[in-house]
């Protein structure tokens, strides 16, 4: 469908005042809005420019009210609003009509949903759906194996990773370049209303393929960057409590056929045990009791060809030495009465580096590059960014209420430096949870988050794939998931055919990392016995198999921002692919569509039109709905039959 930008030629406007109003309670965010006032406008009139058209608008009292200037360029459009009273306003509500028919993809990362059409999004990051929001009885019934399929209310979801952007059906992206509170609302299926904050600077793109769409929306974003070559040579393994751990499990896992280039050692600063389960001691400084000498056991481990990544994020526990110089530096940031904020995350409270002030930024940077990169590390996850308190006070004096959206991007941004400055851009990479405008250009790659150790379709294994592909079209193509999920909580439990399941699926990504869990001794790990060690072994050998076609997909996603991991409708134009949120495609090749239920050992898959060959039978398929077996350790995969790749791409399991 050829882009119509006709439709824009009578936007509507409406302008306001109001006040915000937020609670946050372990990154989880009750928003409300006070003595909202809003008024229509009319449009009066359309002047032609020479690049475009401005349009003109009178509130009811016909006095001039401002102006939208459209300035049109090939296959790229912006949109400003000028002459506004801006003393007077901070509401803008801006509505153009659209086709009904079309699906919405996009807002950052959305879980239960695929398609926005029909939904109002909340542009604001916060803590993924936190789990006091969840009713207690929804959490019974999964608990009892009782309607796993049900989800909260799309209204009452929080993401990681919010960004105002999002992508047509009829191969157009729109992008607001605003950081303050926003709402989609896609609701109405004849029109789409932006409710924004702060006077609107939209840029609009179109294309005739959604690769097209996709490059256009990175020349804007900016684009990841190509990850080091090892991480495509095995899985990396999550170990915790000290070099022995690491050490057998190294070993149990080798000679089990497991192919590893990398352990993941979230607590090499320290462990506290909580009601929550095992966490991180944030305190970024090795920690000697548990991981004594560990610099020269990072070089031991290297030269068996094993990495050692940690983790970070941008807390301090207040009970430690590196909080108490930052304290004593004024690099905290700041409540209402000038003490170091204390923000509350799951159990305990744990003070902020204000990223404002330029000697802290550094000061947290050189942590980064002295007691991680400086020991030998080649990457970490770096968590969090989602906090910021909207009553704090910052070193910059600037709104915290502005900031917030920015501040996983000011993270990622701090993260990219501290590697690039140590030029160990080949070698080392971070992986981030959060996420707005700017992360794409800073961070190496997102992971969906801290899934459940269940099957529900809000938060468990099945979640993982919405996550992914709203990511995709929202820009951000590298992406991957914790193998077996993360959060335990009541009596949840991960199984090991869950375990089992989640890694099948994460040989089809761009990464494959385990994560023991909040509870490791609740919950199956990959070596809890010796089917699941040869079940790993299966699929990091599969994993390794890929690696050619995997880092072509990278570097395609690098050099045109078209994603890895891609929704089906991406080169099908089929409206029964438009829904499809269970199944993806690895690249233009691979179609997978990952066992999503317990239990169960066949699925129904639904195949685009053309030839697809069952990776593990061999049998061919014209597309539509086919049901194929699909026993642990042989997901459903396909290959497309006219891939120039085909007879490559069918030997990845030998």
């Amino acid at each position: 469908m050829q882009f119509d930008i006709k439709r824009f030629e009578n936007m509507r406007l409406e302008i306001g005042m109001g006040k915000n109003c937020f609670s946050m309670k372990r990154g989880s965010f009750v928003y409300r809005q006070k003595n909202v006032r809003m008024q229509k406008l009319s449009m009066k009139e359309k002047t032609a420019l020479s690049d475009g058209f401005e349009l003109h608008y009178e509130d009811e009292a016909g006095s001039y009210a401002g102006k939208i200037c459209v300035k049109v360029q090939e296959n790229r459009m912006q949109i400003v609003c000028r002459d506004m009273p801006s003393e007077k306003v901070n509401r803008y509500r801006l509505i153009f009509p659209t086709n009904e028919g079309e699906h919405i993809y996009g807002c950052g990362e959305t879980y239960s949903k695929l398609d926005l059409k029909g939904e109002k999004v909340r542009i604001w990051v916060a803590e993924h759906q936190n789990t006091r929001r969840i009713s207690s009885k929804i959490i019974r019934e999964k608990l009892l194996g009782k309607h796993p399929e049900r989800t909260l209310k799309f209204s009452e979801y929080e993401s990681y990773y919010a960004q105002p952007t999002f992508v047509s059906s009829d191969k157009y992206f729109v992008h607001v370049n605003t950081n303050a509170f926003a709402e989609f609302d896609f609701s109405n299926r004849g029109q789409i209303a932006l409710e924004l904050q702060e006077s609107p600077e939209i840029t609009i793109g179109w294309g005739d393929s959604f690769e097209a769409v996709s490059e256009g929306l990175s020349d804007v974003l900016g684009r990841q960057k190509i990850l080091p070559d090892w991480i495509y040579d095995g899985g990396i393994l999550a170990v915790q409590e000290g070099c022995d751990a690491v050490d057998r499990k190294i070993e149990t896992a080798q000679r089990a056929g497991v192919k590893i280039n990398a352990v993941w050692c979230q607590d090499w600063s320290g462990c506290r045990r909580t009601g929550f389960g095992y966490q991180v001691m944030w305190n970024w400084q090795r920690d000697d009791e548990l991981y004594p000498k560990l610099p020269d056991k990072i070089a031991e481990w290297k030269k068996k060809g094993v990495r050692f990544l940690g983790y970070i994020n941008p807390f301090l526990a207040i009970e430690k030495n590196i909080y108490r110089e930052a304290s004593e530096k004024g690099y905290c940031v700041k409540n209402k009465k000038g003490e170091d904020y204390m923000v509350t995350i799951t159990t305990f409270p744990a003070a902020m580096i204000d990223f404002t002030n330029p000697k802290a930024y550094e000061w947290y940077k050189n942590l980064i590059k002295e007691n991680m990169i400086g020991i030998g590390m080649s990457g970490w996850m770096a968590d969090f960014g989602e906090y910021l308190p909207i009553d704090s006070v910052l070193y910059s004096g600037e709104d915290p209420e502005i900031l917030h959206n920015q501040w996983p991007a000011i993270w990622a941004k701090l993260n990219r430096e501290a590697i690039r400055e140590c030029q160990m851009e080949n070698e080392v990479f971070f992986f981030t949870r959060a996420g707005h405008t700017g992360t794409i250009a800073h961070s190496d790659m997102m992971w969906t988050g801290d899934q459940h150790v269940d099957w529900s379709v809000d938060d468990g294994l099945p979640s993982v794939i919405p996550a992914t592909l709203s990511l995709a079209m929202s820009g951000f193509g590298i992406t991957h998931s914790d193998a077996g999920g993360y959060t335990t909580i009541m009596h949840m439990r991960r199984s090991k055919e869950l375990l089992m399941r989640w890694e099948e699926m994460n040989v089809f990504s761009p990464l494959f990392r385990t994560h023991e869990g909040n509870q490791p001794v609740n919950n199956v790990q990959f070596d809890s016995d010796e089917e699941l060690l040869a079940h790993l072994a299966k699929c990091t050998a599969i994993h390794v198999s890929l690696k050619n076609y995997i880092k072509d997909c990278v570097v395609e996603a690098v050099q045109k921002g078209i994603p890895v991991m891609r929704p089906l409708f991406y080169h099908y134009d089929e409206e029964e692919l438009y829904q499809e949120k269970g199944e993806y495609l690895l690249g233009r090749d691979i179609l997978v569509a990952p066992v999503l239920q317990e239990g169960v050992s066949e699925r129904t898959c639904l195949l685009p039109s053309e030839k697809w060959v069952h990776l593990f039978s061999g049998q061919e398929y014209g597309g539509g709905k086919v049901t194929v077996q699909a026993p642990i350790g042989q997901p459903p995969v396909f290959i497309r039959r006219n891939s120039e790749r085909f007879e490559e791409l069918m030997k990845i399991t030998e």
